[in-house]
């Protein structure tokens, strides 16, 4: 039996100042402005950007292709999605993924699953939402699918 061990851990990322990355995460080629947190159990793909001031809570994935704002806050267990399987299976190839756009001031709860979308600034998405169409109005989102639960 063969088996290939690839070691986790933050390999050629940007940063920012006072960026604070708490252990074990598996952070690459990745860029985090100034300020940026970035909780443990968390992975951040090639390509991602993270504005300033924004923070990533505990077991997290931002795969390649997601793009967040400043003064955002990423909840426990958000899952970012890039792949539609809109062939009935994985893409495979990165030339078919999707990217996702998150405006600034957005709040996103524990346990979101964000598909290719964009969202506006100074949203909330709910625990536990689905988010599977852009949004374009501020507001507070939630379910699954998320829709408008309240206007800001």
């Amino acid at each position: 039996m063969s088996i290939q061990l690839k070691e986790s851990g933050v390999k050629d990322v940007v940063t920012g100042e006072k960026v604070t990355i708490v252990a074990p995460v598996n952070l690459y080629e990745c860029t985090l402005g100034n300020e940026v947190f970035v909780g443990p159990f968390t992975e951040i793909q090639k390509g991602v950007t993270v504005g300033d001031r924004t923070r990533i809570q505990s077991h997290s994935f931002l795969c390649t292709g997601v793009h967040i704002g400043e003064d955002c806050f990423i909840s426990h267990g958000v899952m970012f999605v890039n792949d539609t399987f809109a062939n009935g299976g994985p893409a495979g190839e990165p030339s078919k993924w999707h990217s996702t756009y998150i405006g600034d001031k957005v709040s996103i709860g524990s346990n979101a699953t964000i598909l290719p979308v964009t969202i506006c600034s100074n949203t909330v998405i709910g625990a536990g939402a689905v988010v599977t169409k852009d949004i374009k109005e501020p507001g507070v989102y939630a379910g699954n699918p998320a829709r408008l639960i309240r206007h800001l």
